[in-house]
C-alpha cells in the first residue's frame, strides 16, 4: 500500500500537472471503483483544479466551488500519467481524469478492487474522512504521545492506525521500529522516555530520508515504480537477509494478510518474536532465541 513517502511524491507530481488545469472528462473503466452518488460526473466535470492535499492515505483533487475528488489507492492502486484522452485500459483501468494538459489513470492489480474513489461538495462532506490522526512529520514529542497514548496496542499496530498518526504503514513501520531499536510487539504503556524520544525521532528520519529519495529517484518524471519493497530499505521484505548493522538475519512474524519484518538481536536483545502460525505448530520446538535459532 502506497505510504507517506510514496503519497507525497505522488501530491508534488499531481500539484506540478493539475493545478490551474481544467478538469474535461471522466471516464470510468469500473462502476464500482465510485462510491458517491452526489454530486454527479457531470457537476464534477469543467471545473479548474486549486489543489492538491492529503487525508491520511487519502489523496485529495480540490476544485473549484468546493468540490473534491477523493482516491484511496488501498494495496494496488497506482496512478499512471498519459496523454490527453487517453482511453482506460480493459482490465487494471478503474476511472481515468481527463484534464487539458493529460489524462491522470487509476489503476489496480489483482481481481479484488478495494481501490475507491469519492466526489464531494463542501467540507462538511470532506471532514468525514478525516479520523483525527496527526501529521507524524511535523508534531512534537508531546502531541506524538498523546495520538500514541489514546489506546493501548502494541507499537507495529498503533504506528499504522491511521487514527492516530498519518500515512504510515506495515513498510515503514518496519524501517522506523528498525531505526529506534525497539520491538515491534512492545506495548504502548510500556514505553520509556527514553524509547519515546528514539520513536518520535526515527519517525521522522526514516520519513524525511525516504521523501528525499524517492524524489531524487523521480526526479521531473511521474512516479512509476511506487512499491512497498526496495533495495535501500533495513529490515522490511529482507527476511533471512543480514540486518545492515548487526548483520544477523532479520526475522519476520505473519499475522492475517501481513508480515512484520524485525532485528532480533537489533531490537529484541536477541530474542525472537512468536510467529502465531509456527509458533503453534511447533510448541516446545519453537526457538525462543536467535542462538536456539541457528543451532
Amino acid at each position: 500500500m502506497p505510504e507517506l513517502p510514496d503519497l507525497t511524491i505522488y501530491q508534488e507530481a499531481l500539484e506540478a500537472r493539475l493545478i490551474g488545469d481544467k478538469l474535461t472528462g471522466i471516464q470510468i473503466g469500473n462502476p464500482f471503483v465510485l462510491r458517491s452518488v452526489t454530486p454527479e460526473v457531470e457537476e464534477i466535470t469543467a471545473r479548474v483544479v486549486t489543489g492538491i492535499s492529503r487525508i491520511g492515505k487519502r489523496i485529495v483533487i480540490d476544485l473549484q466551488d468546493d468540490y473534491h475528488i477523493i482516491v484511496h489507492l488501498m494495496i494496488a492502486g497506482r496512478f499512471r500519467w498519459l496523454i490527453p484522452s487517453a482511453k482506460v485500459p480493459r482490465k487494471p483501468g478503474l476511472i481515468a481524469f481527463d484534464f487539458e494538459g493529460g489524462t491522470l489513470l487509476l489503476t489496480e492489480a489483482g481481481k479484488q478492487h478495494p481501490a475507491s474513489v469519492f466526489f464531494i461538495q463542501g467540507n462538511s462532506d470532506l471532514s468525514q474522512f478525516d479520523q483525527g490522526c496527526i501529521d507524524v512529520l511535523t508534531c512534537s514529542l508531546n502531541e506524538f504521545i498523546a495520538a500514541l497514548q489514546k489506546k493501548n496496542h502494541t507499537l507495529k499496530r498503533s504506528l499504522t492506525d491511521q487514527r492516530f498518526l498519518s500515512g504510515i504503514g506495515n513498510a515503514y513501520s518496519d524501517e522506523i521500529l528498525h531505526h529506534a531499536r525497539i520491538s515491534p510487539m512492545r506495548q504502548i504503556k510500556y514505553l520509556s522516555e527514553d524509547e519515546w524520544g528514539r520513536l518520535h525521532l526515527a519517525c521522522q528520519v526514516i520519513l524525511s530520508n525516504w521523501i528525499s529519495l524517492l524524489r531524487e529517484q523521480t526526479g521531473s518524471e511521474f512516479p512509476k515504480n511506487v512499491t512497498a519493497f526496495h533495495p535501500e530499505m533495513a529490515a522490511h521484505g529482507k527476511y533471512r537477509e543480514p540486518c545492515p548493522d548487526c548483520g544477523k538475519p532479520v526475522q519476520r512474524i505473519r499475522y492475517a494478510s501481513n508480515e512484520c519484518n524485525y532485528c532480533a538481536a537489533c531490537q529484541n536483545q536477541g530474542n525472537l518474536l512468536a510467529d502465531r502460525s509456527l509458533s503453534r505448530l511447533l510448541k516446545k520446538d519453537w526457538p525462543k532465541t536467535l542462538e536456539e535459532l541457528e543451532s
